[in-house]
């Protein structure tokens, strides 16, 4: 139309436009050697060892253009892979990046991601080193991340003990609670809430959770250091992924609600606010199976202090399962599966 600018989307671009576009949004980090540019990149691995985690994220099923901004998009996707090395115990060192879009896309849009992209792993302490575009029907990332162990042992899913503590650390419940909101028409794309909530920091802070996850990277290498006996990043639902710990490790874990519910990494009056909002009788449920905060829940010898940050709810014994209060509850299955409807 007369007196509009033109989009320019990828396709007037091209594969090596897009590539030369983006590329000059990525700065080289301290642990690349050889980055963009050539057949592959070369990291530094001090180690000797190196973490490697990957993810792939679909539109429509891991996040929606109209409620979430490409630099949110792109932040979101970096933080869950790095927060998977961090749940090792490592630093992260580099991303890999797999961009597919259809042609029409705006190349504003895919810069925005990959901006996205560059400022979450600067957060975290690495950088995105290389990657590919191609086209596709939808915008699908797949992404590579690395990390480093600086000497120490990876602390795995299978290193749990009776008579060790569970604790948490991160957030816990915001991010469901926030796609809670969204589905339910109470906030739009750009965290605007409706239905006369627009006043509510506290809903808008849980669509902001949802739209961009905060791991705490650094808490990772912390319990590592510590003495932590094994680790998890909380992707898919609290239940669920510490199903995944107690079964590596051949154990049962207890936890307890009121020290949950009374934690700093639960937003309990904003949570209790959605519910309310949303008419959802349990707020806790969006802490025991939600997922896609991207906290850390780590066990730790009885007798060890915790590293800073991190929060005691509840113990590890002999047995199998998780359990709540002693009882195992309905929805432990409740979590995340890319499979069930």
């Amino acid at each position: 139309m007369e007196g509009r600018e033109a989009v320019v989307t990828i396709a007037d671009l091209g594969e090596f436009g897009l590539i030369e576009a983006v590329t000059a949004l990525l700065p080289a980090g301290d642990a690349q050697i050889v980055g963009i540019g050539d057949d592959a990149a070369v990291i530094r691995a001090p180690d000797g060892r190196v973490v490697a985690t990957t993810d792939l994220l679909v539109e429509g099923r891991h996040f929606r253009r109209d409620w979430s901004s490409p630099l949110d998009i792109g932040r979101k996707a970096a933080a869950q892979n790095l927060a998977d090395v961090a749940a090792m115990g490592a630093r992260p060192t580099a991303l890999l990046v797999g961009l597919a879009a259809p042609g029409d896309l705006p190349v504003d849009w895919a810069r925005d991601v990959v901006r996205g992209l560059a400022e979450e792993s600067g957060q975290a302490g690495a950088s995105v080193a290389g990657g590919d575009v191609s086209g596709a029907d939808v915008v699908m990332l797949a992404i590579t991340a690395l990390g480093d162990l600086a000497g120490r042992d990876p602390v795995l899913r299978s290193g749990a003990r009776p008579g060790d503590r569970l604790a948490v650390t991160g957030t816990l419940g915001s991010s469901a609670a926030g796609l809670a909101l969204l589905t339910g028409g109470l906030a739009g794309g750009a965290g605007g809430l409706a239905g006369g909530l627009a006043a509510s920091a506290d809903l808008a802070g849980l669509v902001a959770a949802h739209q961009r996850p905060r791991p705490p990277y650094t808490a990772g290498p912390q319990a590592c250091a510590a003495g932590a006996t094994s680790m998890i990043d909380i992707s898919d639902g609290l239940l669920q992924d510490l199903g995944h710990l107690a079964a590596g490790s051949g154990v049962a874990i207890d936890i307890q609600s009121g020290l949950l519910a009374a934690s700093a990494h639960v937003r309990a009056g904003a949570l209790r606010a959605a519910a309310a909002a949303l008419g959802v009788p349990d707020w806790l449920a969006w802490v025991l199976v939600g997922g896609e905060d991207h906290a850390l829940a780590a066990t730790f010898p009885r007798d060890t202090a915790l590293p800073s940050g991190w929060t005691p709810i509840g113990a590890v014994s002999a047995g199998s399962g998780v359990h709540v209060d002693g009882q195992a509850r309905g929805d432990q299955s409740g979590g995340w599966d890319h499979f069930r409807p």
